[in-house]
């Protein structure tokens, strides 16, 4: 049976740093691992800075780093960190305080009910089927530029 890591205890400054990376080059969303699969919770970073990546995968402690694919040579080599399922839930607990974009509701959403939505052998009743597809579209709906509040006006 795999070992899985767990996920280191941040610090505050780190838990804000790691927030705000994910608020702004990050996500928090529910994705397929193979097509017809039910979707998996996954937190992701996505960026040109190996540095900032290698500094995220070894303070959480758990998590992938890969290099992605550059499709044109003028292009810098970009690199992705993703944590999923259990690891992911832990990483949002610990930064959800600091979040500040809409990535913050998504994480009260998925920290509220994804662990009660989601049986660990993977076997769902069709009432849960439903309550999960729900659930799914609920928080794939919470997405930037939704719910804004008006701009006020500079000086």
């Amino acid at each position: 049976m795999p070992t899985y890591k767990e996920v280191r205890a941040l610090s505050a400054p780190d838990a804000a740093y790691l927030a705000g990376l994910i608020d702004g080059e990050g996500t928090v969303t529910l994705s397929r691992k193979h097509a017809g699969d039910m979707r998996q919770l996954v937190v992701s970073i996505s960026n040109t800075e190996l540095p900032i990546l290698e500094f995220a995968l070894l303070s959480i402690g758990a998590g992938k780093l890969t290099r992605k694919c550059t499709s044109k040579v003028h292009h810098s080599p970009s690199y992705a960190y993703a944590v999923w399922n259990r690891q992911a839930l832990a990483l949002l607990a610990q930064i959800k305080p600091y979040m500040r974009s809409y990535k913050r509701e998504r994480a009260g959403l998925v920290l509220r009910d994804y662990v009660r939505l989601t049986p660990r052998n993977g076997k769902y009743t069709e009432a849960m089927r439903v309550e999960r597809h729900a659930f799914e579209e609920t928080l794939l709906a919470l997405q930037a530029g939704r719910k804004k509040k008006p701009l006020q006006p500079c000086g």
